[in-house]
């Protein structure tokens, strides 16, 4: 059975560090990723990484975001550093099997307060 969970999620001040974690069982994955998403408005890709440590970044979080994995637990994690309040969402983790199928986690919640 396959689930993704994630964790991490908090409240922190502006410029603070929060790292979120996605444990992702249950089949071999290609793509894990993260999206992100505020009320009212649509999910949002954040960063991705292949399951050869390729890694990529949606422009406004590079260079404070960096996207890691485990991949003999089949962890993968998301540090954020120098948050800024437009941070502030739902976090999604999503991992894509080798049958190009995906899977949702249910949310963490980041808020960053100013």
């Amino acid at each position: 059975q396959v689930q993704v969970v994630e964790s991490g999620g908090g409240l922190v001040q502006a410029g603070g560090s929060l790292r979120l974690s996605c444990a992702a069982s249950g089949s071999a994955w290609s793509i894990m990723a993260w999206y992100r998403q505020v009320p009212g408005k649509a999910r949002e890709y954040v960063a991705l990484i292949g399951a050869d440590g390729t890694a990529d970044y949606e422009d406004s979080v590079k260079g404070r975001f960096t996207i890691s994995s485990d991949n003999t637990k089949n962890i993968m994690y998301l540090q954020m550093n120098n948050l800024k309040p437009e941070d502030t969402a739902v976090y999604y983790c999503k991992a894509r099997d080798t049958m190009w199928i995906e899977y949702w986690g249910q949310g963490t919640q980041v808020t960053v307060s100013s």
